[in-house]
């Protein structure tokens, strides 16, 4: 399962070797300035939005990979019963968001938000 870790001014999602395998990407890192929302979402599958391409979708089990719409690029590593943080990011890069389960999101979701 997908990690996210706060190092200095970076937060990296470290994914596992399988999650790289299916989503075809790597870990990733955005600076912490470009963090500009960050938010619970109590099922982590129904808070996916767009189209896969390219990852895994296993409908009510497991979405790894990238999800897109107009306008939206995000990484999603999530899974059934499992809360999840979503983080909407500005400044550029790869993702406009990032939407990743945790155990226990409410507390990875301070963390985020605090400077």
């Amino acid at each position: 399962m997908s990690t996210v870790s706060i190092e200095d001014q970076q937060v990296t999602v470290t994914l596992s070797t399988l999650e790289k395998l299916v989503s075809l990407h790597g870990n990733f890192s955005v600076p912490r300035t470009y963090i500009s929302q960050v938010e619970v979402v109590a099922d982590g599958l129904s808070g996916t939005k767009g189209i896969r391409a390219p990852g895994l979708g296993l409908p009510g089990l497991r979405k790894v990979g990238a999800w897109r719409r107009k306008g939206e690029r995000s990484f999603v590593s999530v899974k059934r019963g499992q809360p999840a943080v979503k983080v909407t990011l500005s400044g550029g890069g790869d993702w406009t968001s990032f939407l990743v389960g945790a155990e226990d999101a409410t507390a990875l979701a301070a963390q985020l938000q605090s400077s």
